[in-house]
């Protein structure tokens, strides 16, 4: 079997809802815009999604020099179906960085998105720069460089660092090497944003409503501290912390796993046909088990950190325990295995773009040993997964200087944002979340919602969550303070 984490991590709350689009098709070039108003025609062959229009917004590729080199952002809509209540637009991001958006209006109505709020906006997506239709990167990644996904190996002693340090040094060499390095310096969080406005404009409103999931956290919170007084009302599903998709983002993986697994163990101890156990310490303890035995050695082609993380990606839904409890099983057992999600066609690209994003956006510690020492306090910290997400990747190596400082999230600003959360989120823990709550001050307010798994709305089934959003999309109404969602049965 082969398994990755690229799905899970690299898109976001999409992974959960849809399968990835391809990039192979491109927006006609009848569609194409610049900065004038966008005309709207048919979307690629391959986009099915009823009511959706696309387009191509053309922007300069480094912001700075906005007469050189120019790419092409494809864009796509899902027009309110009743005038006399639409009131603007609202961009959309599904999670990254990586993740193609051109379908989540149509994913985002599938899912449940009111008829209130569909009636109230023109809903945008985008495929961000580097994605999918928009100039996509690449850094030429093999095959089995894709399988190995976003986690580094399980590491041990302190040379499995070091032997995994050979390997990210590799994917940072092939990145610069790329036919798409010239695009490397430019692909960043703050040109994406810088993007957005420019769609604003080209859309003709003074102002843009946002609703963006995990990354898409990051993209709006960089908006709205570039362009404080350009958005209008923003929503920010399954946060990350003020500092993005950086070293610290990172290693809280650890922490998600061991907020999220109670749920998983209460779920198959509920559950004694599996035979994890007939309780949640038992089925605890087998993970740990079943972790050792394939460090050790591998079942049908699992090995312990395979195992680690496929655990960790389906913890992202409800949903998804089922499968994971009947893998447990398998494995246990060596008998056949379940049948696994295919990976999604552009896994390359979608590989890529996360690293030239969340290289260029952070600074990444540059020593071997720095992470050796971090691998040591998650192991010891972060049991189940630690050793691994705290391990090095190829920011360490990354081949260019950042073009400018990371963005710094503040509190300056209008009062218009509205951050949702769920307690017990494995991709973007809710410490994280806290976190950003606090550097936006007076400028936002956090609804949690005491449930677990990777996106609130309108995936998840917390009404009073659901609700606060609706709310605020269509009436500009936001909870007064900070608000805890009781669980609700069912949900």
């Amino acid at each position: 079997m082969r398994t990755s984490l690229s799905l899970a991590l690299a898109v976001g709350v999409m992974a959960v809802a849809v399968a990835v689009p391809g990039a192979s098709a491109a927006v006609p070039d009848s569609a194409r815009v610049g900065p004038g108003p966008v005309r709207w025609g048919p979307c690629p062959e391959d986009v099915t999604a009823p009511g959706l229009e696309c387009s191509t917004l053309d922007v300069p590729l480094d912001h700075r020099r906005p007469e050189g080199r120019r790419i092409g952002i494809a864009i796509s809509r899902l027009a309110s179906e009743n005038p006399s209540q639409r009131r603007g637009v609202l961009v959309t991001n599904p999670g990254g960085p990586g993740g193609a958006g051109l379908e989540y209006p149509a994913v985002l109505a599938g899912a449940g998105l009111p008829r209130e709020v569909l009636d109230s906006y023109d809903v945008i997506g985008f495929d961000p720069r580097g994605v999918g239709r928009s100039a996509p990167v690449t850094c030429d990644l093999t095959r089995e460089q894709q399988y190995r996904g976003n986690f580094a190996p399980y590491a041990h002693p302190p040379a499995d660092v070091a032997r995994e340090a050979r390997y990210a040094r590799t994917v940072a060499k092939q990145c610069a090497a790329s036919r798409t390095a010239s695009a490397l310096p430019h692909i960043t969080t703050a040109n994406t944003a810088r993007d957005m406005d420019r769609l604003r404009a080209a859309l003709g409103e003074p102002k843009l409503s946002y609703l963006g999931h995990s990354y898409g956290t990051q993209l709006g919170a960089v908006y709205a501290t570039m362009f404080p007084n350009r958005g209008d009302r923003v929503v920010l599903d399954s946060n990350l912390g003020p500092g993005g998709y950086d070293v610290t983002a990172m290693r809280s993986f650890g922490r998600g796993l061991e907020d999220r697994f109670p749920d998983f163990a209460a779920f198959a101890a509920a559950h004694p046909g599996y035979g994890l156990g007939s309780t949640p310490e038992q089925v605890t303890a087998k993970f740990f088990e079943l972790a050792k035995r394939l460090d050790e050695k591998p079942v049908r082609g699992i090995d312990g950190t395979a195992f680690r993380g496929v655990t960790f990606e389906r913890l992202y839904a409800d949903a998804l325990m089922p499968g994971l409890a009947e893998l447990w099983r398998a494995i246990d057992r060596d008998t056949a295995l379940p049948p696994s999600p295919p990976l999604p066609a552009n896994l390359e690209n979608l590989l890529a773009a996360r690293h030239y994003v969340i290289c260029n956006d952070s600074r990444w510690p540059r020593t071997v040993r720095e992470y050796q020492r971090n691998v040591a306090v998650d192991r010891l910290r972060y049991p189940m997964i630690g050793a691994s997400t705290a391990g090095i990747g190829p920011c360490a190596f990354w081949p260019t200087e950042r073009a400018e400082p990371p963005v710094r999230i503040g509190d300056r600003g209008p009062s218009n944002v509205l951050m949702v959360q769920n307690e017990r989120d494995p991709g973007t823990p809710l410490a994280g979340a806290r976190e950003l709550r606090r550097a936006f001050g007076q400028r936002a307010t956090l609804v949690t919602a005491d449930q677990g798994g990777h996106g609130v709305y309108p995936f998840g089934g917390n009404t009073c969550a659901n609700d606060a959003v609706t709310a605020f999309l269509t009436t500009g109404q936001r909870p007064a303070r900070d608000q805890a969602c009781p669980a609700e049965p069912g949900a």
